[in-house]
């Protein structure tokens, strides 16, 4: 399993219109072959900041599958210009044996 993390900050005024344009962009990604789980967070100090996690079943069904398939295009145009600065996208892994 893999799980991406991102940080999305919204420009300042945006955030109804971008949790909106969320909702009709999750089951884009949902909908994705290796895709397991998703949650969106919006951080406390930070109303215009929030967390996307995704688990996904390996690295490329995100960056060979979901990135290059016809629905990303849809899910970008739903959400990329919600973003100031462009968010980092990192993937991480369980560590074996940890708790």
């Amino acid at each position: 399993m893999i799980l991406e993390a991102a940080v999305l900050d919204v420009k300042p005024g945006q955030t109804r219109d971008f949790e909106a344009a969320f909702a009709k962009a999750q089951a884009i990604i949902s909908s994705s072959p290796g895709y397991l789980s998703h949650e969106l967070q919006r951080c406390i100090q930070n109303p215009n900041r929030y967390l996307l996690l995704v688990r996904w079943r390996r690295l490329e069904d995100h960056t060979e599958g979901f990135r290059k398939s016809a629905p990303y295009q849809e899910w970008k145009q739903l959400l990329h210009h919600f973003y100031d600065p462009f968010p980092t996208v990192e993937h991480y892994e369980p560590l074996s044996g940890a708790v």
